[in-house]
């Protein structure tokens, strides 16, 4: 069982960065992949990004490849998502995810937990 917590959103520019941040609960948090998701007003949960457990894969959506970083630490049992240049379509509630699963899954229904989201509003 893992809990998690996201945190770091807020309203910003047009070309500004962001640091999300995900605290996760749980002892095995370094066997989970960790994923990155979110949703505009209107549409469908997307994917962003995901990183296996130790660090060796990670996968984005077309849309944020090369503006967005994501990283864990699991000493710390946080996943991050750097998101620079961000743009006014990044405006939405990102969600993190865990999933067991061997494979770096982009679809919702390849994660099990989920957390609560947080809020990122880009400004033109």
């Amino acid at each position: 069982q893992v809990q998690l917590v996201a945190s770091g959103g807020g309203l910003v520019q047009a070309g500004s960065s962001l640091r999300l941040s995900c605290a996760a609960s749980g002892r095995t948090f370094n066997k989970y992949i960790m994923g990155w998701f979110r949703q505009a007003p209107g549409k469908e949960r997307e994917f962003v990004a995901a990183i296996s457990w130790n660090v060796d894969l990670t996968r984005y959506a077309d849309s944020v490849k090369g503006r967005f970083t994501i990283s864990r630490d699991n000493a710390e049992t946080t996943v991050y998502l750097q998101m620079n240049s961000l743009k006014p379509e990044d405006t939405a509630v990102y969600y993190c995810a865990a999933s067991p699963s061997l494979v770096v899954g982009v679809y919702s229904y390849n994660y099990n937990y989920w957390g609560q989201g947080t809020q990122v509003t880009v400004s033109s």
